[in-house]
């Protein structure tokens, strides 16, 4: 079964996805399952994971109505404020849908490199576990040292890296995310993402054989039964399109046993958000 990891869904809005800059202006429009279900039948897609791209307790509720009304959403990571002291009545509310599986804060965008360590997110976060929701980590480089600290904290907590922590692939830097990565591989509870690597080159010129030594990092440090295939939909469009996202993960791991390229493809997913 081949289960895209991480895809998200929304009806388009200037002010709320101010994050969609010119730059990005071919996804300035609304994308719903619909739109998916299309591409995913093209591509031999047989589910997902969408994952919040908003920060509101209505962002939640609105991918678990899609997710009630499509079969082949097998799952949601939404968002909470974990850092509220109401965080865990939340949870528990959260905890009777069965499709919501685990959360997600926008640390990459937070001024604070040290987000992750602070005390009420802490708090929050220790709860996650006896609801068993996951948690996914999107942060930039520079927040991997704090990452490293954040995990040790928490070592039944399943995380998932997403994006392999956005790499500055277009600028070619690779070493201080590299030390890093193997630092966090290190911790077993935590899986790793190959989505989101092409719109972290450059979106007109990039090619597989330019992210290929950052894949390579994570294959060796996480290995085949950490990683999982996410394609970032509709965020990659800016930088190709579906084919070109499958095609750069299924041409690299296609020298893997197909157990290990089974793994990556779905069962890891599969397994990590318990779908």
């Amino acid at each position: 079964m081949i289960i895209d990891s991480h895809q998200h869904f929304w009806y388009y809005e200037p002010i709320k996805h101010a994050w969609i800059d010119d730059n990005m202006a071919v996804i300035r429009k609304d994308f719903m399952p619909s739109d998916l279900e299309v591409v995913y039948k093209e591509h031999g897609i047989d589910g997902c994971v969408a994952v919040q791209a908003d920060q509101t307790l209505a962002e939640t509720d609105f991918l678990l109505k899609l997710a009630s009304e499509h079969d082949f959403i097998k799952g949601v990571v939404g968002w909470v404020d974990l850092r509220s002291s109401t965080i865990e009545t939340t949870l528990e509310t959260y905890s009777q849908y069965k499709k919501l599986k685990g959360f997600r804060h926008v640390v990459q965008g937070e001024t604070d490199p040290n987000f992750l360590l602070r005390p009420q997110f802490l708090i929050g976060m220790s709860l996650l576990k006896k609801f068993n929701f996951t948690y996914d980590i999107l942060i930039f480089p520079h927040q991997l040292g704090a990452t490293l600290e954040f995990v040790k904290q928490f070592p039944n907590q399943k995380f998932v890296i997403d994006h392999i922590a956005k790499p500055y692939i277009k600028d070619g830097f690779y070493d201080g995310w590299a030390t890093l990565m193997k630092e966090v591989a290190k911790y077993e509870n935590v899986t790793c993402k190959l989505s989101g690597m092409i719109t972290e080159a450059d979106y007109k010129l990039w090619t597989p054989e330019q992210i290929k030594p950052y894949m390579e990092l994570v294959l060796e440090a996480f290995g085949a039964e950490r990683l999982m295939f996410g394609s970032d939909w509709p965020v990659c469009l800016v930088a190709g399109n579906y084919s070109k996202v499958k095609s750069l993960v299924t041409n690299f791991i296609s020298t893997l046993s197909s157990s290990e390229q089974a793994q990556i493809m779905g069962t890891n997913a599969i397994n990590f958000y318990n779908l």
